[in-house]
C-alpha cells in the first residue's frame, strides 16, 4: 500500500485573497472575493434569524438548556451554541429541522 501524500506545499495567509492566489487577475480576484463574502454574509444573517427564533422560544418557555436540548433532540452544548449565535457551528438545514421540532416550520420568501 502506498503512503498518502500529506506534505503541505502552500498556506494561504489569513485575510489574503484566495482568488488572487489561485491566479485570477487582480480585478477578477477582487470581484470573486466580494461576491463570495456577500454570500457568506447572507448565510450568516439567515442563520442568526433562525437562531433568534430558537432562543426566543427557549426564553418564552423558560426552559433550561438541558430541557430545550431534549425537545430539540440535540445536546445541551448545541443549545448553548444556538443561544450564543455560533453560526459557524450550524448548517441552515439543521436549524430549520430544530425549528420544525418545536412546531415552527420555516417558510421561505425569495425576493
Amino acid at each position: 500500500m502506498s503512503k498518502a501524500d500529506t506534505e503541505v506545499r502552500h498556506v494561504t495567509k489569513a485575510g489574503a485573497n484566495l482568488f488572487a492566489e489561485l491566479g485570477f487577475t487582480p480585478d477578477e480576484a477582487r470581484w470573486y472575493q466580494a461576491e463570495s463574502q456577500a454570500l457568506i454574509d447572507q448565510t450568516v444573517v439567515l442563520k442568526e434569524q433562525l437562531m433568534n427564533e430558537l432562543a426566543s422560544w427557549i426564553e418564552a418557555h423558560e426552559l433550561r438548556q438541558s430541557d430545550a436540548a431534549a425537545t430539540l433532540h440535540v445536546t445541551r452544548p448545541r443549545v448553548s451554541d444556538v443561544v450564543n449565535k455560533k453560526t459557524s457551528k450550524f448548517t441552515i438545514d439543521t436549524l430549520v429541522a430544530m425549528l420544525a421540532r418545536i412546531g415552527k416550520p420555516v417558510t421561505m420568501v425569495v425576493g
